[in-house]
């Protein structure tokens, strides 16, 4: 029993069985005597090719008006023959006939082969074997297609490039294969033309695999083919929806799409209006349609394999070209309900959050994608139906930044062609383009477009709309990223100001709001208002998202660096280390937030002093970002700037001096000259000098990267303290001592007033201090900030951390130094002088 979906080949192997066995008649104990070869969609036709085998053998008793008596000898003869035969019963369609009219082998020296469509359990019953057939494989598609161009004398029109698309589209199926090898040898059109025939929708099968195109001996259009089964399934079907549940299916993707789509509560209610109204009192009425009856038309569909579906509750998958057939079959004016019917069940299905069924929701977005393309503009009139829009977000929560940036492109173009430029749907989906943007590390294209949204919203749906709102929330990020930071940090309090009188504290956009505040905070230096607004939206994410949202996790984050920017060194590494458990639990591996956590740990890791884990895993997060990416995103440039500083910290002068060059020239083509993180590479190449004793090289590019950080962030921003922080140290290498001793005292002033006076970039000052009152012979004042330097770093970074060892020694070198221990006249020994960490190190 060969059993597979229509197109496969079933008859034609049949066929070619049947000719091996007929062309063995000269070997001994072997060939054929006797070939029947019946249609079998009917007991009918098998009745009628019985008795006319029983004639042409002129069976004894036979009689012509008597059919079945005539069928029924045949079948003793066989059974009693000595002679070999093979009866082929091609197309079966019901199992019923197997039980009167399957031969039996009788003495061992016949054959019965049979094909169908079905794949009930009774058909390999009694002995029988049932063999599937699936579609060819990739290669044996190219394969067929290279050898039926060639043998016809037209290999030139046999494309490897093109052959596996080719395949694809016809789905690997070998009927559509040959007949479309035949077209493009009668027409002699190229693989690539007629591909763009088969892609395009407007276009027929039956004009593009015609019947004059079957040179397999198929013996039938591919439409016809395809879709032989379905008046069987109507004959079967008593619930009068597998019809109109297969027109449904084929609006779906091919590759599968979930059951329950169909026992939505709009799905029911679209399929009681296709079924043959009722009589009920004076009025006629269409009968509810339920859960079970669905169930029992799918089943249907299966059994005679329109659909395959491995479990009752497994994705429905249908054949590419079996779809199209069916979508043919559909009325025009009926389109436009279907589509909206079964995208209405996709929203239906849509996880409430993503990351909870991954697979669902990506199985979600195909079809949603499938659909819209097979039904536009459909979806769109009178309004954009809202699973269009959940494609954009849930790309976005999948980490999948550029094809995101591609549906959007898409869903912006169309909206403005269908609905026009000035529709409220246009203006979001342009909005949720240059989110699109951001995320993919399009800065400018982020910005311009975010710029030319908000006064779009601004003038066609007025100042204090939600979607204005958005469009000013989301420029305020743009603005961030091109290193606007005091217009990010403007706006952003003008936005959530407005959101909390519009739409509530508690609103999605006003969490939103509140959290890209904080971290605009961040960006601007105002070290306590983040920490403390962060503390706060933390908060209100786990109070209304739950703890495992993404939106969550992300605030969690944004904490754990507001820590590290407060100093609070082991508060951040705690954090950091239960944010990246979280991404990767929640998220997976490669999700860029995922990334994004085991960067903030990577430097943790290096503010506690575990360098050699800072550089392990920095290394990590570079080779991830680069592969997820891209070598240009903001955040992989983040990274390479990060491994650069953990060289740096491990002794790897070389090695951290090369990556720094190389960041500072991505990041001026890539965000600009005056970006804050092209500012921190130009200050990490200037400490990179100083550390391969380049002094005059890192003494003039620390005098640029002040000037450049007092213009563009203003004299107190954290990154400016320490830019003024390293050109004190490169004045100390350039024995400018009078100058570094001067601006440390300026540097350490600034840095208590600012961070305060236990913040680890302010003991690191102040330990500086003490060697500059070293160098210029102040011995007492460096011993007593020595000591002042050791105690706060015991206390605040611990007695082992590799900073308060520094801060013993360097102790133990200024005791050394004093006048009761050692004369006036021999010179101190040199003691370590901290750097000032690069700016920004962890970005």
């Amino acid at each position: 029993m060969l059993s597979g979906a229509g197109g496969v080949g079933k008859s034609q192997l049949a066929a070619s069985l049947a000719r091996q066995l007929r062309d063995q008649e000269h070997t001994p104990g072997a060939g054929l005597d006797v070939l029947v070869w019946a249609r079998a969609t009917s007991p009918d036709q098998i009745i009628t090719a019985y008795a006319e085998a029983a004639g042409q053998l002129h069976l004894a008793g036979v009689d012509r008006e008597d059919e079945g008596g005539a069928a029924r000898l045949f079948m003793r003869w066989l059974a009693a023959t000595r002679r070999r035969w093979l009866v082929v019963l091609d197309d079966l369609t019901d199992p019923l006939p197997l039980e009167e009219w399957w031969p039996d082998s009788g003495a061992g020296n016949g054959w019965v082969l049979a094909t169908t469509r079905r794949e009930d359990a009774q058909l390999s019953g009694q002995g029988r074997t049932l063999v599937r057939l699936g579609l060819y494989t990739r290669d044996e598609a190219s394969a067929y297609l290279r050898r039926r161009l060639t043998d016809a004398g037209h290999a030139h029109l046999h494309d490897a490039d093109w052959a596996g698309e080719l395949a694809d589209e016809l789905g690997d199926l070998p009927l559509a294969l040959g007949h479309a090898a035949a077209y493009l040898i009668n027409t002699r059109r190229t693989m690539a033309d007629y591909l763009t025939l088969l892609r395009d929708t407007s276009s027929r099968l039956g004009d593009l695999l015609p019947t004059s195109a079957d040179t397999e001996g198929y013996g039938q259009p591919v439409t016809a083919s395809l879709l032989l089964s379905l008046e069987a399934v109507d004959q079967a079907d008593t619930t009068h929806l597998a019809r109109p549940l297969l027109q449904l299916a084929s609006l779906m993707d091919p590759l599968g799409h979930p059951t329950a789509a169909w026992t939505t509560l709009t799905a029911l209610g679209y399929l009681r209006t296709t079924r043959p109204p009722q009589r009920r009192w004076l009025r006629r009425s269409h009968p509810a349609v339920t859960e079970d009856e669905v169930r029992s038309a799918l089943e249907s569909l299966r059994t005679y394999a329109l659909i395959a579906q491995d479990t009752a509750t497994a994705p429905i998958r249908m054949h590419a070209l079996t779809a199209r057939a069916v979508r043919e079959t559909i009325p025009s004016g009926m389109l436009p309900a279907m589509a909206r019917t079964a995208a209405d069940g996709i929203l239906s299905l849509w996880p409430r959050h993503d990351h909870e069924e991954r697979e669902l929701a990506a199985a979600l977005r195909a079809n949603t994608v499938h659909l819209d393309e097979l039904t536009r503009p459909a979806l769109w009139q009178p309004e954009v139906h809202l699973c269009i829009y959940l494609v954009s977000s849930s790309l976005t929560d999948a980490g999948l930044y550029q094809q995101a940036v591609e549906h959007d492109e898409r869903t912006a173009r169309h909206s403005n062609d269908i609905l026009g430029p000035d529709n409220p749907d246009t203006l979001s989906a342009r909005n949720n383009l240059a989110v699109s943007y951001s995320d993919a590390g399009r800065v400018q294209d982020a910005l311009d477009l975010s710029e030319r949204v908000l006064a779009d919203c601004e003038r066609v749906l007025g100042d204090g709309h939600p979607e204005t709102l958005s469009a000013r929330n989301n420029l305020a990020v743009s603005y961030s990223a091109a290193g606007r930071v005091q217009d990010a940090l403007d706006l952003c309090a003008r936005v959530l100001v407005d959101c909390e009188r519009v739409l509530g504290a508690d609103h999605l956009e006003t969490l939103s709001a509140r959290h890209n505040l904080a971290v605009f905070y961040s960006d601007a230096g105002r070290v306590q208002d983040a920490l403390d607004l962060c503390e706060r939206v933390l908060t209100d994410y786990e109070r209304v998202l739950g703890a495992d949202h993404p939106e969550t996790l992300s605030a969690r984050h944004n904490l754990a660096n507001s820590y590290s920017a407060a100093g609070r060194v082991q508060d951040a590494l705690d954090l950091s280390a239960r944010v990246l458990a979280d991404c990767e639990r929640v998220l997976g591996d490669g999700h860029p937030e995922t990334l994004a956590a085991r960067h903030n740990l990577a430097n943790s890791y290096s503010a506690a002093g575990r360098v050699q884990d800072a550089l392990d895993l920095s290394a990590r997060v570079l080779a991830d970002c680069e592969r997820v990416l891209g070598a240009d995103h903001p955040e992989t440039l983040s990274a390479r700037n990060n491994l650069a500083s953990s060289y740096s910290d491990a002794g790897r002068v070389q090695d951290a001096l090369d990556l720094c060059e190389r960041v500072l020239t991505d990041r001026e083509r890539v965000l600009g000259a005056d970006h804050p993180d092209t500012l921190s590479a130009r200050n990490n190449l200037a400490s990179s000098y100083s550390a391969a004793g380049r002094v005059q090289d890192a003494l003039d590019l620390c005098e640029r990267v002040l000037t450049d950080y007092e213009r563009v962030l203003g004299a107190d921003h954290p990154d400016t303290l320490s830019a003024r922080h390293n050109l004190a140290n490169s004045y100390g290498d350039a024995g400018r001592v009078q100058d570094a001793l001067n601006l440390r005292e300026r540097v350490l002033t600034d840095y208590e007033r600012v961070l305060g006076a236990d913040h680890p970039d302010t003991l690191t000052a102040r330990n500086n201090l003490a060697s500059s009152y070293s160098a210029a012979g102040r011995v007492q004042d460096a011993l007593n900030l020595r000591e002042r330097v050791l105690t706060d770093r015991e206390r605040v970074l611990g007695a082992d951390h590799p900073d308060t060892l520094t801060a013993r020694n360097n102790l133990a070198s200024a005791r050394d130094a004093a006048p009761a221990i050692q004369p006036p006249d021999t010179a101190a020994p040199a003691t370590v002088a901290d750097r000032q960490p690069p700016s920004n190190a962890a970005e």
